[in-house]
């Protein structure tokens, strides 16, 4: 195999912690301690991911929905024998595939993260569940959010009894809203500066 570099390049200047690929040693500790490799979601481990970095193969890297199935649980990065953050790798992956365009739309934590969960707290200075849950249940239309309601009732209704979730959206904004605006604010223009957009 004949390796092209370019895109590791890329990936290691651009990604968020992706220089970190290049010390991957392809033991597959990683792929062996992810939670998601034993229920069968992903088609490529990180490890798989890190060496189709390596190989150039820049499309399916960046199409790949295998970086949006990581539940942070850190067990790669306890795990791995060189210490390589790659519950951050994996996420900078992510993330970087989404500032090119190449996520998926529809790839449901994608979207969650995008397009659900970031207006929710970002209209409020925080999370709110009942908003939040709304959104998500409704976001294929009202026929799919009732379904997905009544599917989920018994788990709600046991977070409810044990004060785990909040029936009424929360109102008005956290103390200190201005702070958190700018705050935003500032992450966005040192991003873009990282980008190159500004």
């Amino acid at each position: 195999m004949t390796y092209d570099l370019t895109f590791a390049k890329e990936v290691y200047q651009n990604s968020e912690e992706g220089h970190w690929i290049k010390m991957c040693m392809q033991c597959g500790v990683c792929a062996g301690s992810c939670p998601m490799g034993f229920l069968g979601a992903w088609t490529y481990s990180p490890r798989q991911l890190f060496q189709m970095v390596r190989a150039g193969m820049r499309d399916e890297v960046l199409t790949s929905s295998d970086m949006w199935m990581c539940t942070s649980c850190y067990n790669c990065i306890v795990r791995c024998p060189r210490n390589l953050p790659i519950t951050h790798i994996v996420h900078g992956l992510a993330r970087y595939a989404s500032v090119q365009g190449k996520a998926n739309p529809k790839q449901p934590t994608h979207q969650f993260a995008k397009d659900i969960f970031w207006e929710n707290i970002v209209a409020t200075g925080r999370v709110g569940e009942a908003a939040l849950t709304m959104k998500l249940y409704f976001k294929d239309g009202i026929g799919e959010g009732i379904k997905q309601g009544l599917e989920m009732k018994d788990s709600a209704l046991g977070m409810l009894k044990a004060k785990r979730l909040k029936p009424l959206p929360f109102r008005g904004k956290i103390k200190g809203y201005p702070g958190f605006k700018a705050m935003l604010k500032k992450a966005f223009e040192l991003e873009n500066q990282k980008e190159g957009k500004a």
